[in-house]
């Protein structure tokens, strides 16, 4: 199943999607805390306007050289333990939201990078039990200023501003998913320019949950970025980004400045 965020014409509302529908079946209140529970409604997915799936009530907590290429074309080594950082939820948009890129920053990168909504509060999570705390799992794009990444050192500016978060189209609820061999595929106006699977992650799904509760709790619809495989490249305005993670769907975004 695939719950979505939309916009019918009024107030976003939510709504499932079966596999190989059209349409989606609205929901009474917001899945996360109300349970998938149908209003009765119907919309039909060209005559709405998907949005962000979740707007984290807290943070977005990203993970940094989390596959081994990618961290070698960056130009350093793995660390041997989860690079983590934050993305302000003010820096989310959703799908054919533009990504504006700032005035400060003449080289804005690409990351298409598979992420995960927690479902409940999660503290000190052992990974055997991890899964048992997500919610769903949608697509992300890790908008980066490598200009000001370089510069500032740390990486709040370069990775946090207003656009710099794009998630959907919506969230995948599949107990059947295996999040461990996912293709990633990063197009640019058409042309493939990233590919990864995430079975070449350092750390999986379930570790990278266990570390970041053992230092802070996660709230429903928190979210976590899993990192992104080499490829990254720069985007320019006029663009158009498609993030496909298979098996859960494709987020598309234009480039403006």
């Amino acid at each position: 199943m695939r719950v979505a965020r939309f916009s019918a014409g009024g107030n976003p509302k939510y709504g499932a999607i079966k596999e190989g529908s059209t349409r989606i079946e609205g929901l009474k209140g917001d899945p996360l805390f109300q349970g998938v529970e149908p209003s009765g409604e119907v919309f039909e997915l060209d005559e709405v306007r998907l949005l962000s799936p979740v707007i984290p009530r807290s943070k977005i907590v990203a993970v940094g050289k989390n596959y081994r290429a990618h961290a070698s074309e960056m130009g350093g080594e793995v660390p041997d333990h989860p690079m983590i950082f934050f993305k302000p939820n003010t820096a989310v948009i959703g799908p054919d939201d533009p990504i504006v890129l700032p005035a400060w920053s003449s080289e804005v990168s690409y990351e298409t990078e598979l992420a995960v909504v927690i479902r409940t509060m999660a503290r000190n999570v052992p990974a055997s039990r991890a899964l048992d705390y997500v919610f769903g799992y949608t697509v992300a794009n890790d908008v980066t200023a490598r200009d000001a990444q370089r510069i500032d050192g740390q990486w709040a500016r370069a990775k946090g501003f207003d656009t710099s978060a794009p998630l959907g189209p919506w969230i995948t609820i599949d107990p059947e998913l295996d999040i461990n061999n996912l293709d990633i595929e990063t197009r640019v106006n058409g042309k493939v320019v990233q590919q990864g699977n995430t079975s070449d992650m350092v750390y999986d799904v379930p570790q990278l949950i266990e570390y970041i509760t053992s230092a802070m709790t996660l709230l429903p619809g928190d979210v976590i970025l899993t990192g992104t495989p080499m490829g990254v490249g720069t985007i320019e305005a006029g663009d158009r980004v498609e993030c496909e993670v298979k098996g859960i769907g494709t987020l598309a975004n234009f480039v403006t400045r």
